[in-house]
């Protein structure tokens, strides 16, 4: 088969990133951050009182982040960030490497489904489906680099000329002020805190309505934490709060959890998704229809090929997909969609209250929303060049 010299990929290479610079390791955000040292957010390792109060504590950011660039004959560079931190990395440069190089670009399902089928004996979750997902990534960027086009464009052209997001952050009222459409908090509480913990769940939901007012999207992270009983309480506790949405209240895979809930609060909006894999792992959320809500992440889920999978998936039911975090990756599909024409966007700045690039100055050229609102640029790929490389280090031998 011959291939055009502009698409034949020539060789791929993956960094590690300094934690100096934030790149696609939603953890690696640096020193006082909000999140990780201000908003308690019950989380899967609540239960243990060593591990509660911060989730720096147990582990969540030792890995890191990565950087992937892919490389065309005609010395095109194709980049993308992601995490997975050094078991990812070996994994893109001595395994998932062998089915890029020399191959078109263009064929993009082709190398996603060996990527895939060649790691299966070893990962369908986790790493191995977030190292697949930064290369996914930088093929799209690549290829969109070659064509002179943005990403939007290759993936089904524009359905909307704005995006509308909601923000994830410490102060909900600090997020009105700033015109985003909603504000998702993060529950502090779970069942190993008892009655006083639900108590002072539904006290803090309190204040933040009280602040918002009435009518303002307040929705809730649950972080695969509570158990069915505790979110069915929780839920009824919070009715006259108006809560917009319930997210990962249970692991994703708990299909029967998510049936007992929506039978005794079939009226409330659940959502899931940011800690699942795969379209074979989101089959049975869509086929149940228990979920209100799909929130693939891109970065993690298998990049944008398999999140459009998922996405035309959900559609035969009507189930909106708006993906977790990742940046202009979400901003790309969700700019494609004829769905929602909502979006996330993580309050990356230290104290939650201000609109920095969520992947801080790894990149020139990332698009940030103004006033809750963003218009896309039409620069090729996702948009996005690599800043400075002295913050990149090559993997360990």
């Amino acid at each position: 088969m011959v291939v055009n010299r502009s698409f034949r990929i020539k060789d791929i290479r993956v960094w590690m990133v300094s934690r100096e610079s934030k790149g696609g390791d939603y953890f690696n955000q640096g020193a006082g951050e909000h999140w990780l040292v201000d908003s308690l957010i019950s989380n899967p390792m609540s239960a243990y009182d060593d591990y509660k109060a911060r989730r720096t504590s147990w582990g969540i950011g030792v890995l890191g982040s990565i950087v992937v660039e892919i490389e065309s004959e005609d010395g095109t560079v194709g980049v993308a960030t992601g995490t997975g931190g050094v078991p990812a990395a070996w994994l893109i440069q001595h395994h998932l490497s062998r089915f890029l190089v020399n191959q078109d670009a263009r064929n993009i399902n082709r190398m996603w489904d060996q990527m895939y089928r060649a790691s299966l004996p070893y990962g369908r979750k986790g790493i191995t489906i977030m190292a697949i997902s930064a290369v996914d990534l930088a093929l799209w960027d690549l290829l969109g680099k070659i064509r002179q086009e943005p990403v939007y464009h290759l993936i089904g052209g524009l359905a909307r000329d704005t995006i509308d997001f909601y923000c994830t952050g410490p102060q909900p009222s600090a997020i009105k002020e700033l015109g985003f459409w909603g504000a998702k908090v993060p529950l502090p509480h779970g069942p190993a805190d008892r009655d006083a913990g639900l108590e002072n769940n539904v006290a803090f939901l309190q204040k933040h309505r009280d602040r918002v007012g009435p009518g303002y999207p307040l929705m809730v992270d649950c972080y695969m934490s509570l158990t069915v009983s505790y979110a069915i309480e929780l839920a009824e506790a919070c009715k006259a709060l108006d809560i917009y949405w319930w997210e990962e209240v249970l692991s994703p895979e708990d299909v029967e959890g998510y049936r007992r809930i929506r039978q005794a609060h079939p009226a409330a909006k659940w959502t899931t998704g940011e800690h699942e894999y795969t379209r074979y792992g989101f089959r049975p959320l869509i086929e149940e229809r228990l979920i209100d809500v799909l929130q693939p992440d891109v970065m993690w889920v298998g990049g944008l090929t398999e999140t459009l999978r998922i996405a035309a998936h959900a559609s035969t039911l009507d189930i909106p997909v708006i993906p977790h975090g990742s940046g202009p990756y979400s901003y790309h599909f969700i700019a494609s969609q004829t769905g929602s024409a909502l979006c996330e966007y993580v309050a990356s700045s230290a104290d939650g209250r201000s609109i920095q690039p969520v992947f801080g100055d790894l990149f020139d050229g990332e698009d940030v929303p103004q006033d809750g609102r963003l218009t896309l640029s039409a620069e090729p790929g996702f948009g996005m060049q690599l800043n400075d490389r002295s913050k990149l280090t090559a993997l360990p031998e």
